[in-house]
C-alpha cells in the first residue's frame, strides 16, 4: 500500500475550517501510525491561481493534479443567498470534480459540497446525505437523488456526501479506518477527542430551523415542475395538479418565492441545458428540447438571458478552459 494522494478542492467562499480539517485528522493519523506506516499525501488545489474562503481567509493553493480521492468542502450558505447563482460562479470548479470522478477515483462532498456534486451530475441515482438543514433543498435540486438526510456518511459507487461540518471527521474517520486500519482510526478519534461511533444526524435535528411550513407549497408545486421538466408549460394543469385556482397558484407561490413558476421552470431549465452543453455532445436543438422547448431560437435567447451567452458560445468558452485544465493539471 503506498501513500493515498487526498487532494481538497478549495473555492471562493468555501469554508476553511472544511479545507483544513480532513487533512489535520489525517496527519494525526499519520503520526499515530508511525513512520513504517503509508500515510497520506495531502494537497489543497484549485483551478484558480488566487482562492478566498468565507470570511476573506486567503487560501494557498496548488494546481489540479491527479489524486485518489477528492475532498470537496462547503460554503456559507446564508439566508436569501441564490444558490443557482453561486453553483454558475463554479463552473471550473463543477468541471474539475466532473473530469475527476469521470477517470473514475472517489470524490467527496462536506456538507453543503453536495450541491457542487449535484450540480457535476454525481449525484444522480445515487444516495446521498448533506447537512439536515439543506437536505429538502438538495432533493428539490437533485430530484434523481435518494437523499437520506438522517444519515452522516453515505458512499455510493465512489461518491460520498456527509451531514455538516463536523461530519467531516466522520468521513475522515472511515478514510483512516480503510488505509490505515481500525486500531489507528480509533486512537486517532481519541486522540483528537472524535465520537468515531456516530451514524445518524436525527439526534441533532431542531425542527424550529427548519424551513417554514408556510413554504411547503411553493416546495411542492417546485419538486412537480422538476419532474416534469421537458412538458410544456400549462399554468392551467399545474392548478388542477394542485388543487387550486391559477390565480390562487401565482398568489401563493409569489408569496413564498418572490417569482412565478414559470420563472423557476425556466431557470431550472436553463441550469439543466448548461450541464448537457457542458458534459454531452448533443446539439443546441436536441437539448432545447430535452429542456421543454421545441423552438431552439426561443431556447437561445432565453439561455443568453440567463447566462450571458448564446448556447454554443457557452459549449465552446467550457470546453476551451477544460482544456486548459488538463493541460495544466
Amino acid at each position: 500500500m503506498s501513500a493515498l494522494r487526498v487532494g481538497v478542492l478549495a473555492y471562493p467562499g468555501c469554508f476553511a475550517s472544511e479545507v483544513f480539517g480532513v487533512p489535520d485528522l489525517l496527519t494525526m493519523a499519520a503520526h499515530i501510525a508511525g513512520p513504517d506506516r503509508d500515510g497520506y499525501e495531502v494537497s489543497v488545489v484549485s483551478p484558480r491561481r488566487r482562492v478566498a474562503a468565507s470570511g476573506g481567509a486567503v487560501l494557498a493553493v496548488s494546481p489540479l493534479r491527479d489524486v485518489d480521492v477528492l475532498v470537496v468542502p462547503g460554503f456559507e450558505l446564508a439566508p436569501g443567498l441564490d444558490v443557482g447563482v453561486k453553483l454558475a460562479s463554479l463552473a471550473p470548479e463543477i468541471a474539475a470534480i466532473r473530469s475527476h470522478a469521470a477517470a473514475g477515483e472517489a470524490v467527496v462532498a462536506i456538507c453543503v459540497g453536495a450541491f457542487l456534486l449535484a450540480e457535476a451530475g454525481l449525484l444522480e441515482r445515487r444516495r446521498a446525505t448533506t447537512a439536515w438543514l439543506f437536505a429538502d433543498e438538495l432533493a428539490r435540486r437533485c430530484p434523481d437523488a435518494d437523499v437520506r438526510p438522517e444519515l452522516m456518511v453515505v458512499t455510493d459507487t465512489g461518491v460520498t456526501t456527509t451531514a455538516a461540518f463536523s461530519a467531516m471527521y466522520d468521513f475522515a474517520l472511515e478514510l483512516i479506518r480503510g488505509h490505515s486500519g481500525a486500531g489507528v482510526a480509533r486512537k486517532t478519534a481519541r486522540v483528537a477527542l472524535i465520537d468515531d461511533a456516530r451514524s445518524s444526524q436525527a439526534p441533532y435535528v431542531d425542527a424550529g430551523l427548519l424551513p417554514q411550513p408556510g413554504n411547503e407549497f411553493s416546495r411542492r408545486v417546485m419538486r412537480w415542475l422538476d419532474q416534469n421538466l421537458a412538458a410544456r408549460y400549462d399554468l392551467a394543469a399545474l392548478s388542477q395538479a394542485f388543487n387550486v385556482s391559477a390565480r390562487t397558484l401565482l398568489r401563493r407561490f409569489a408569496q413564498e418565492t418572490g417569482q412565478s413558476p414559470l420563472e423557476y421552470l425556466q431557470t431550472t431549465r436553463v441550469r439543466r441545458a448548461r450541464h448537457l452543453l457542458e458534459t454531452t455532445d448533443g446539439t443546441v436543438a436536441a437539448i432545447a428540447v430535452t429542456v421543454g422547448y421545441r423552438d431552439s431560437g426561443t431556447f437561445a435567447a432565453l439561455f443568453a438571458r440567463h447566462t450571458g451567452r448564446r448556447p454554443r458560445d457557452y459549449r465552446t468558452a467550457f470546453r476551451r478552459r477544460t482544456a486548459f485544465r488538463r493541460r495544466t493539471g
